[in-house]
């Protein structure tokens, strides 16, 4: 990292930080009950004489921002993973396909499991981003198979190919949702949609060892994240062992993304936006680039729940349809600025 750079790259850090700073206050103190500043550090503090004031921070409101600050995360390095192994900008957990297969196989776990497990459903929290990941696997087991050609792995082909997957794992989801009970079903519906209403501290619990564990893996592999930017012979010339590093990545951006989806549904375009938004400021290193991500990740989500939440009052409108509002049309720019570059 050059020296002229570090106080940019400070300064965007600091920007993103203040920014979840500024939505966790705004998540903690707006709401149905509206709270001060004051009452909601007195209740983070325990010095709080309001035992309603203590339910609403750390029942529902803290577990919900604590909840999607790490699927943000989560999401937005993951994100720069995947476009990186792809070589294809326009590469998004959610438009791969990733994200059905994962959902596909939770459903299934609601549908045919999950009824059967004991009635405190802590183990069915624990045990459901396992089946989000083998999920997730499958879809990209699937996609790298379909749109490998004689010279490898065709990004022209990967988003056509995700979208083909996507489409059988989502009617494969909905064969089975319409089979669940009328409960179930709206559970399954709700959660589809990628929603923080239910979130918890058993979900927190369910999603943070995997992040934890993953993220950290994702981030020191970033010179080889910048190497894979190269062709596949420019790699193995350098006796870069490609396929075992290649699975070891994928396996997980695959895992981050699986669990959040596991616990949280489909959030989708996270891991399109925030990488793209890193680039520009803090460079195409991932060294630099892959923190950025994770913090402008963590910032979105967090702000398309509070705007969710908020300007739709009393009604709640998923943090997943918020997010696809603002990603759809991002998407659709992106397209086509690639267009125009490549005539």
């Amino acid at each position: 990292m050059h020296r002229e750079s570090l106080p940019r790259y400070g300064a965007v850090l600091a920007s993103g930080l203040a920014a979840i700073a500024l939505f966790v206050i705004l998540g903690l103190t707006n709401g149905e009950m509206h709270l001060s500043v004051s009452e909601v550090l007195s209740s983070l503090l325990g010095i709080s004489k309001q035992p309603e004031h203590h339910l609403v921070i750390f029942g529902f409101r803290l577990p919900r921002i604590v909840l999607g600050a790490i699927l943000g995360l989560a999401l937005g390095i993951s994100g720069a993973a995947v476009q990186s192994l792809t070589r294809n900008s326009l590469a998004d957990p959610g438009i791969l396909g990733i994200n059905a297969g994962a959902g596909m196989f939770v459903v299934l776990f609601m549908y045919l499991i999950h009824d059967r497990m004991p009635a405190t459903g802590m183990a069915a929290i624990m045990i459901m981003p396992l089946f989000g990941i083998a999920g997730g696997l499958l879809a990209a087991a699937l996609i790298i198979l379909l749109a490998r050609d004689r010279n490898g792995l065709d990004p022209r082909k990967l988003i056509l190919v995700g979208i083909a997957v996507a489409t059988g794992f989502a009617a494969v989801t909905l064969y089975a949702s319409l089979k669940m009970s009328p409960t179930d079903f709206e559970r399954a519906a709700s959660w589809l949609s990628g929603n923080l209403n239910s979130a918890n501290w058993l979900f927190v619990a369910a999603v943070l060892p995997w992040t934890l564990l993953l993220a950290p893996l994702l981030l020191a592999k970033s010179r080889l994240l910048d190497l894979l930017r190269l062709g596949d012979g420019s790699l193995i010339s350098l006796g870069v062992p490609l396929r075992r590093e290649r699975n070891k990545l994928l396996f997980a951006s695959i895992g981050l993304v699986a669990a959040g989806v596991a616990v949280a549904g489909g959030i989708g375009f996270v891991g399109l936006i925030a990488p793209h938004m890193a680039s520009r400021l803090a460079g195409l290193s991932h060294r630099r680039s892959l923190p950025v991500s994770g913090i402008l990740g963590a910032a979105l989500v967090l702000a398309a729940d509070f705007i969710g939440r908020t300007v739709f009052s009393p009604a709640q409108l998923p943090v997943g349809i918020v997010l696809s509002i603002i990603g759809a049309p991002y998407f659709v720019w992106l397209l086509a600025r690639q267009r125009s570059r490549s005539s």
